[in-house]
């Protein structure tokens, strides 16, 4: 829910970034000065990017969220009960327990993209995102297969 939200306030300061600077970088874009014209260009087209990244971010997940529902209608969420800290994260002792019994599991089935996903998950308990997102898409990427 967090990073919902945060995808919705990126999204909005984004959008309320090119409402108030769109009329400037047109304005510079008028102007007879090269330099002045790529900054007007510049201050158009990089919300632009900011605006896929957010967009390309909400679709993952919300694809992730589809998968997820999908697993836990399944009786199959792989993680349960990990012992928390006071910030609700994961104890690394334990969450290393947890992602070393999922990986076993994963070797033993990497084509089916239910292991991608519980590695996305424990990956996500160890702290490690870079490596979850990534299991994520290969689990993504497995599923849209079959």
């Amino acid at each position: 829910m967090q990073a919902k939200l945060g995808a919705v306030v990126m999204t909005a300061l984004t959008l309320m970034y090119l409402w108030l600077m769109g009329e400037r970088g047109w304005l510079m874009l008028q102007q007879p000065s090269a330099i002045a014209k790529i900054m007007g260009f510049l201050i158009l087209v990089f919300p632009l990017f900011a605006l896929y990244g957010i967009g390309a971010e909400l679709v993952f997940g919300s694809r992730v969220e589809k998968m997820a529902s999908q697993v836990e209608q399944e009786g199959r969420w792989p993680i349960k009960d990990l012992p928390t800290l006071p910030s609700g994260r994961p104890e690394k002792a334990a969450a290393q327990r947890e992602f070393d019994r999922i990986r076993e599991l994963a070797n033993l089935a990497p084509e089916d993209w239910h292991s991608w996903f519980d590695l996305g998950l424990a990956y996500d308990a160890c702290g490690d995102r870079r490596r979850a997102r990534a299991s994520m898409r290969k689990a993504l990427k497995l599923r849209s297969e079959k």
